[in-house]
C-alpha cells in the first residue's frame, strides 16, 4: 500500500513541476511579447480602427478593380495620407507663418497692435477687460509684455507643448494609416481571424454575433463622433480663413479637440465672432457669426443621422459609451468604451430574452 503511493506522489510531483515550468514559461513568453509590442499598440489599435471604419468605401474601390485588393488598399493609403498630410502642412504653415511675424515683428521693433475698436468695450461681461489690455498693448506693447513674464512664459510652455504633442499624433496616424492599408490588403484572413478569437471566449454563434457588432459600433463611433468633430473644423476653420483670423490653423485643432470631447465649438468661435465685429464691417461680422452659429449647431442633427446607423443598439447607448470612454482612455477610448458598453448591453439583453423565453 505505501510502496504504491510513493510512486503516485512522485508523478504527481513530476507533473506539478512540469506544469509550473511550462505555465512560468508561458507568461514568460506573454510578457516579453508585451513588452517589444507595447510602443506599437496604440498605433496598431488605430490602424484596426481606421481599417474597420472605412473597409465599406474600401471594398467598393476594391469592387471598380475587379478584385484587385493590393492595388485598392495602395491606392486607399496614398489617398488617405495625402488627406493627411496636406491639412497638416498647411495648418502648419499657418502657425509657422504667424509666429515668425511675431517673431520678426517684435524683434525688429515694428510689431504694432491696432487699437480697438469703441465696440469691444460694448462686449458682455469681459468687454472693459478686453478693451483695456488691448488698449494698453496698443499704447505700448513691450511694457505690458514685461508686466505679464511669468504668465507668458506658462502659455509660452504650453504651447510649445501643444505644438509637439500635434507632431507627434500626426506622425502616429501616418503609420496607423499605412498599418490600415496592411489590414484591408488581409481583409478576409483578419476578419476570419477576430472571429475566431471571440469565438473561443464565447461560442461559434455569438462570436459572429460579437464581431459583427463591434465592427458596426466602430463604424457608427467614426462617423457619428469623428465624423462630426472634422466636419465641423473643417467648416469653422475655413470661416476663420476667410475672415483672416491670425492663428486659424490653431483655433481649427482646438475646435477638432473640443468637438471630439463632445463640447461646443462656440468655446472657440465666440471669441472669434467678437474679433472679427472689432475688425470688419458690420454685414461680414454677422455673416461669420451666423455661419458659427451653424457650424455648432451642425451636431445636432448630423449626430442623429450618422451615429448609430445600421445597428440595433440605442444611439444614447454608443454616445454615452464613446464619451465615457475617452473621458477614461483619451481618444482610443471613444471605440474603447462604445465597444465594451454596446457588448455589455447586448449581453444583458440576450440574458433577458433568454429569461423571458424560460418563462
Amino acid at each position: 500500500m505505501i510502496s504504491d503511493t510513493k510512486p503516485d506522489e512522485k508523478i504527481f510531483t513530476n507533473r506539478v513541476i512540469e506544469v509550473s515550468i511550462r505555465l512560468a514559461l508561458t507568461f514568460l513568453i506573454i510578457a516579453l511579447c508585451f513588452e517589444i509590442i507595447k510602443p506599437f499598440i496604440i498605433i496598431v489599435v488605430w490602424g484596426i480602427i481606421i481599417a474597420v471604419a472605412i473597409f465599406p468605401l474600401y471594398n467598393k474601390l476594391n469592387l471598380a478593380l475587379h478584385g484587385r485588393f493590393k492595388l485598392a488598399a495602395t491606392l486607399y493609403t496614398l489617398f488617405a495620407l495625402s488627406l493627411l498630410i496636406a491639412p497638416s502642412i498647411l495648418i502648419s504653415g499657418s502657425l509657422v507663418e504667424t509666429s515668425s511675424h511675431l517673431v520678426k515683428g517684435f524683434s525688429a521693433g515694428t510689431l504694432k497692435i491696432p487699437p480697438p475698436s469703441q465696440r469691444v468695450s460694448q462686449w458682455p461681461l469681459i468687454g472693459d477687460t478686453v478693451y483695456s489690455a488691448w488698449s494698453q498693448a496698443s499704447a505700448n506693447l513691450e511694457a505690458m509684455l514685461k508686466q505679464n513674464i511669468p504668465v507668458i512664459k506658462k502659455l509660452g510652455k504650453a504651447f510649445i507643448s501643444a505644438v509637439t504633442g500635434i507632431g507627434g499624433s500626426v506622425l502616429q496616424f501616418i503609420l496607423s494609416i499605412i498599418i490600415s492599408g496592411i489590414f484591408l490588403a488581409n481583409s478576409q484572413r483578419a476578419y476570419e481571424i477576430s472571429v475566431k478569437i471571440v469565438s473561443r471566449l464565447t461560442d461559434k454563434e455569438q462570436g459572429l454575433q460579437f464581431t459583427n457588432l463591434t465592427t458596426a459600433t466602430i463604424r457608427s463611433v467614426a462617423q457619428g463622433v469623428l465624423g462630426v468633430a472634422v466636419i465641423q473644423a473643417v467648416l469653422g476653420g475655413m470661416g476663420m480663413y476667410l475672415m483672416d483670423i491670425p492663428g486659424w490653423g490653431l483655433w481649427t485643432i482646438f475646435i477638432l479637440i473640443l468637438a471630439v470631447a463632445q463640447l461646443p465649438p462656440l468655446l472657440v468661435l465666440v471669441p472669434a465672432i467678437f474679433y472679427v465685429f472689432s475688425i470688419a464691417d458690420t454685414a461680414p461680422a454677422v455673416i461669420f457669426a451666423v455661419w458659427s452659429l451653424l457650424v455648432s449647431m451642425s451636431d445636432s442633427f448630423l449626430k442623429p443621422l450618422l451615429l448609430g446607423r445600421g445597428m440595433d443598439t440605442p444611439t444614447l447607448v454608443i454616445l454615452l459609451g464613446a464619451i465615457g470612454g475617452m473621458m477614461w482612455f483619451g481618444l482610443v477610448g471613444l471605440f474603447v468604451g462604445a465597444i465594451t458598453l454596446a457588448l455589455g448591453y447586448e449581453i444583458f439583453m440576450a440574458w433577458l430574452d433568454k429569461d423571458m423565453q424560460k418563462e
